[in-house]
Order: structure tokens, then sequence, then C-alpha cells
């Protein structure tokens, strides 16, 4: 008998959710990730749950419709990560016509759900509007409509939680070096310098931009014809004092989002490029983030240069087919199948939207070979996601009450990212001090234990840019200190 019904390669966003929906049916899963959890492309990514307009503007109706519907979901299934957020698109006179926004917008509205809980578009004179306080003086009009805005990062941790709660594996810093199909899979792992052989009914490749290599060196099959493509965003110093995102029309014709980031910065994007190299060693180029800053700059008063990035963020996708091949947001699945071979699942690319639907999908290939389940996941909370969406607030409420010492900010930073399990991670804590030592004014070494202990988090970066992303702010003295405590910790 097989250690497990299926092994995951890859802890990226489409690993995790592969994992959850099989725990969830019932599979014994097992996960390996040689890095971290969402360490690549996964903490890439535009932070948007959206229908996509782009999309809507070529015409694809169902794909708008779906992702629309899979927006409502995540708002459901995780309101502490997922959250409502106004966006706004200025109209450019040099750009689409304004006639043409309205009528988007109006499909938009009409793809969406019925009884769909966010506000619908509406034609905003932003002269005198606070929304017009940030941009330059020619613009009077703006339509605005509603989208979500999502902590990709903490999607893949709480996903990757609610998996091993429901039974997966997870073992992160450990490599799959070989795998050999026979009528089960026979797999090499490298964990912490231990080698161990995993057998498994099945097996799913999620590497991400890995995907390619992996197939051809590990499991020594042809490679899927894929092409990369390179996603980044820039962050800057906050621009405009509003919550809203607003909807750059680049001259390209390409949508640039400008959405607030973090409380203090600005988060700009997305640029996407063909790529080819390391996926490891994906960065933005000097070309790439002056085109973000120069779309920026033609709308907003104050202005932007290079210099005046603060981070920037990239990471490698994949699609299927040539080079060059417009981003699938729904992404690929592949299942191949064999007289005695072991089945084979390949999942890569699509965005945020739409992982939870695309993992849905890849283990509904595997119905013929186990007993397992109806599809769930578009029913249960993420874990901390089990109040109501427009109770977020209250939460916010209740974590001040209940732990006096904090601040409003670091209240709304801990429940967007533990939602109502906040009480896991700062437990009977009557003051600051009972936390542990302070890493900065935010992080704490309860906060630091629980996430080594729960969220499977190894080293400072994973604490300070995925996990959360106090590496904006952090002291380097505050840094070192962090590095010793997680050290002698382990």
């Amino acid at each position: 008998m097989a250690d497990y019904d299926l092994a995951i390669i890859g802890g990226g966003l489409n690993g995790v959710s592969v994992a959850r929906d099989a725990a969830g049916r019932g599979l014994r899963v097992i996960l390996i990730e040689q890095g971290d959890l969402g360490g690549a492309a996964s903490a890439a990514s535009g932070r948007l749950i959206w229908g996509d307009l782009s999309v809507l503007e070529r015409r694809a109706l169902a794909r708008t419709r779906a992702a629309l519907t899979e927006r409502e979901i995540w708002m459901r299934i995780a309101p502490h990560l997922v959250r409502p957020a106004h966006f706004v698109i200025p109209a450019h006179s040099d750009e689409r016509p304004p006639w043409l926004l309205r009528l988007g917008l109006f499909l938009y509205d009409r793809l969406a759900p019925s009884g769909g809980s966010l506000p619908r578009s509406a034609t905003i004179d932003i002269t005198h509007h606070p929304i017009g306080d940030a941009l330059q003086r020619p613009f009077g009009t703006a339509f605005g409509y509603s989208d979500c805005l999502v902590d990709d990062s903490r999607l893949v941790i709480a996903s990757a939680l609610d998996a091993a709660e429901r039974g997966a594996v997870i073992r992160t810093g450990a490599r799959c070096v070989r795998a050999d199909r026979l009528d089960v899979w026979r797999l090499v792992v490298i964990d912490r310098g231990h080698r161990q052989v995993i057998t498994a009914r099945s097996l799913a490749n999620a590497s991400g931009a890995w995907t390619a290599s992996v197939a051809e060196t590990v499991l020594r099959a042809p490679a899927p014809p894929v092409a990369a493509v390179k996603l980044g965003q820039i962050i800057v110093k906050r621009l405009f004092d509003t919550d809203n995102v607003y909807v750059l029309q680049n001259t390209d014709r390409r949508l640039v989002f400008a959405s607030p980031y973090q409380r203090d910065f600005t988060m700009i994007g997305t640029v996407a490029r063909g790529f080819k190299g390391d996926p490891a060693a994906v960065a933005m180029t000097a070309d790439e983030v002056a085109y973000l800053c120069d779309a920026a700059n033609r709308y907003f008063r104050e202005r932007i240069g290079t210099s005046d990035v603060i981070r920037s963020v990239a990471g490698a996708n994949l699609v299927a087919g040539r080079p060059g091949k417009r981003f699938a947001r729904e992404g690929t699945v592949m299942f191949d199948a064999r007289r005695r071979k072991a089945p084979l699942l390949t999942v890569f690319g699509g965005d945020v939207t739409m992982a939870r639907r695309r993992a849905e999908r890849a283990v509904s290939y595997l119905l013929p070979f186990y007993p397992m389940s109806r599809p769930w996941s578009a029913h249960a909370a993420l874990p901390g996601g089990d109040f109501q969406p427009q109770s977020f607030e209250t939460e916010v409420e209740n974590a001040r009450e209940r732990w006096k010492f904090l601040s409003s900010d670091q209240a709304l930073r801990l429940v967007s990212a533990y939602g109502s399990r906040l009480h896991q991670v700062l437990g009977e804590a009557k003051e600051k001090a009972d936390l542990g030592p302070s890493f900065g004014p935010d992080l704490t070494g309860a906060e630091v234990r629980y996430l080594m202990a729960r969220e499977w988090a190894r080293f400072p970066d994973d604490v300070l840019w995925r996990r959360s992303k106090l590496g904006l702010t952090m002291e380097p003295a505050a840094r070192e200190r962090l590095a010793a405590f997680m050290a002698a910790a382990v």
C-alpha cells in the first residue's frame, strides 16, 4: 500500500490549493516544497481578486462571470484576507472614451452573481471630491466600481494550514530529486539533509515556474509546452490619502493599478513581460520600473522616479503554449493516466482569483481512481475566516477590547492576518511585555513563535516578507535581533 494517495511537488498557491481540496475530500496528501510556502510567484501577484476588466474588453463574458463568482466565494470564506475595495478609473482624454468605460462597467455589474455584496459602478465628479485630490487637474470625471484586494502570501499560508488541519502533511525545506512512475509513484526526497523514499498513488506537479524543469529532471518525462511570463510591481511611499485603488489607463492600453499598501505605501503594478532564465533569480529591470513610474506620472500630482522605489517585487508565472501568448488567468490543468502507470496531474499558471476553482478542477480528475467526497471548498471558511465579511470592523474592535495594549493599526494588521484565530497568537497577554521581545513596534516574540510553530516559518524573510510585510519598516538592528531569536528557537 502506498504511503499517500496524492503527493504534490510545489508549495505555491496552486500546490497548497490542491492539497487543501484533496485533503478535504478524504485523500491522504503530502506536499513537498523545497523553499518556503508561497516563496516565488505567489508572493508577487497584483493582490487582486477581480473579474478583470481587460478580459471583459476581449468579450470573454463567461470568464469574467466565473471570476466574479469566485470573488464572492473568497469574500465569504476568507473575509480577513480578501477585503472589498473601491476602484476608480479616471477618464483620460487620450484613452478609452467615457461611453466605453460606462458600458464596460455596466456589463461588469450585470455579470456579477445576483445578490452580490458589493456596490455597483457609478460615475464620479472628482473636481471637488477627495478622490481627485491626488490627481492632476485635467481629470474631472472618474468611474468607480467594486472589486477586492487580497493578502496573497497569507492566502497561501491559510490554505496550507487548512490542508494540514484536514490531514495533509506539509514539508518545507524538502526537495524531491527523483520520481519513478510505476503503478505507484516512488519519490526520493531530501528533507533537511536526510534522504527519504515516499510512495504515492498519484502525483501533482505544481512547481510553478519550475514545472518544465521538474518534469524533465525529476519525473524524467516530456515537459509541457509552456512559456514564462514575468509579473512585477513596485512599492513607493503613499501617493494618496484615500483607501481607493486607482486604475490607470496606460498608453499601451494596459491597466495599471495603484493601491494602498501597508498603511504608509502604494503598490503600483502589474507589468507583464516574457521571461527566460532562472525563476529563482527573476527581478524587475530598470525599464520595467520606469514603465510603472511613467504610468503613475500620467495621473498623480506627485511625480515619482526610479529612485523613489522602495522595493520591487517580481515573480515568473507560466502560460501554456508559445512565448508571447497572453497570460491565461484561469491557468492550466493537465492530466495523464496510462495503463499500469500511476496518474500525473500538472497544474500551473493562472491568477489568485481562480486558484480555488483551478484546484477543484484538478482534484476532480482523480475521481475515477479514488472514493472521495464531492467538491466542498467553496463553502468552508479558511482558518480565521469564520465570521461574516461585514463583521470585519467588529473583529478589530473586539481585538482592541480584549488586548487593550494594541493600537488601532496593530489590531487591524493582526486581524487582517489571523482573523478570528488571533487568540492563538496573543493568548492571554494582559500587556505587551507578556508577548516577549519586540522587534520594532509591531512584531513580538509571541507572534514569531506562533509563525514558527504553526505556519512553517524558518527564516527572518519568511516572517518579514511573506507572513507579514514588516520588512518594509523594520530597522537593521531589529532584523538582527529577530534572526538571533529565530536561530535560538529552532
